[in-house]
C-alpha cells in the first residue's frame, strides 16, 4: 500500500526488453534506505518488486500485463520517474490509499498556469473516468492529487508549485501519457452496492415432478 506522496524522482538507467517483459534499472537514493530485495517500490504509480540493489539504484521486473496497461512502455534511458516506498505501518498517511495497480493511462491534453497553481487536464477513457469524482482523489504517475473538475472525456487537477517541482510532473508536456489509478475505496463501494447477480437456481418443477407427488 502506498500514499501517493512521492519520496524522490529517480532516473531510468537502462531498460532491458524481452519479448513480453522488461527489466528496469533505476537510479535512486532516498528509496534505497532500509529497502531489501523483495520489497515494493511504486515507480510512476506502479507497484514493482525490487529484484536487486546496488549503492546507487535498484532493478525491477515488469511483466507483459503491466507494459500493456501502463505508460511504462514509453520509458527510455534518462527518463525521470516518481518513486515511493510502501507505507510503513507506523507512517503518516499524507495522501490517500494507493494500491499501485493502475487502471489505465491518460493523455495530458493541456497544461496552464493560474497564478501560482499549475492545471493539468487529462484525457481518459470512460471506464477510468467512471471512478473519477470532483473533489475526490486520483493518482497520476503515482502522485496523490485532488480532482478539480470532470467532464465526459477528461478531468483536471490543480497542482501546487511544490508538487510540480519535486515530482516528474515538471517534465510532463501536453501529449504525454501518464499512469492513472482511481480511488480504491470508490471501486470497493460500487462492488458492494452492485454485486453480480446471483445465478438463478435451477427450476426442477415439472409436470412429471408434480405427478410423482400426487398433484
Amino acid at each position: 500500500m502506498f500514499t501517493g506522496i512521492i519520496e524522490e524522482v529517480g532516473t531510468i538507467r537502462a531498460i532491458h526488453r524481452g519479448q513480453h517483459s522488461a527489466v528496469l534499472e533505476i537510479q535512486a537514493k532516498t528509496v534505497l534506505e532500509e529497502t531489501k530485495i523483495g520489497d515494493s517500490i511504486a515507480v510512476n504509480g506502479i507497484c514493482l518488486t525490487v529484484t536487486s540493489l546496488s549503492p546507487g539504484g535498484f532493478t525491477a521486473d515488469v511483466m507483459h500485463e503491466t507494459l500493456d496497461r501502463s505508460a511504462l512502455a514509453g520509458l527510455r534511458a534518462g527518463s525521470p520517474v516518481n518513486l515511493e516506498r510502501a507505507m510503513p505501518a507506523n507512517g503518516r498517511f499524507g495522501g490517500h490509499m494507493v494500491a499501485g495497480h493502475v487502471d489505465g493511462t491518460g493523455r495530458i491534453a493541456k497544461i496552464r498556469r493560474d497564478d501560482t497553481a499549475v492545471w493539468y487536464t487529462i484525457e481518459a477513457a470512460p471506464p477510468v473516468l467512471h471512478y473519477v469524482v470532483e473533489k475526490g482523489s486520483v493518482t497520476i504517475d503515482g502522485i496523490s492529487l485532488t480532482v478539480a473538475a470532470v467532464s465526459d472525456h477528461d478531468f483536471s487537477i490543480s497542482a501546487i508549485p511544490h508538487t510540480v517541482r519535486v515530482t516528474a510532473l515538471k517534465d510532463r508536456r501536453a501529449g504525454d501519457l501518464v499512469n492513472l489509478e482511481t480511488d480504491l475505496v470508490g471501486k470497493y463501494i460500487e462492488k458492494f452496492l452492485h454485486p453480480a447477480e446471483a445465478a438463478e437456481p435451477e427450476n426442477k418443477l415439472s409436470r412429471e415432478f408434480l405427478a410423482r407427488y400426487g398433484y
